[in-house]
């Protein structure tokens, strides 16, 4: 359920707006497997959903893209 309000909210953005929260995404899986690497991460899960995250915001702006 949380994930369909997430997609939801994504494609009510801008292009633009979806590029950064990309971009964001991605430092955000960076730090998270720097913490993993040095056992500094708690919730491993998380790289899981970021990855997914990345992956729901490329399909939308494909899919705007094509538009």
């Amino acid at each position: 359920m949380k994930s369909k309000q997430y997609v939801k909210d994504l494609k009510e953005k801008s292009v633009a707006q979806l590029n950064e929260e990309l971009v964001a995404a991605k430092k955000e899986l960076f730090n998270l497997r720097f913490q993993n690497a040095t056992n500094q991460l708690d919730n491993t899960s998380r790289i899981k959903e970021v990855r997914k995250n990345i992956a729901r915001i490329q399909t939308i702006i494909t899919a705007k893209a094509a538009e």
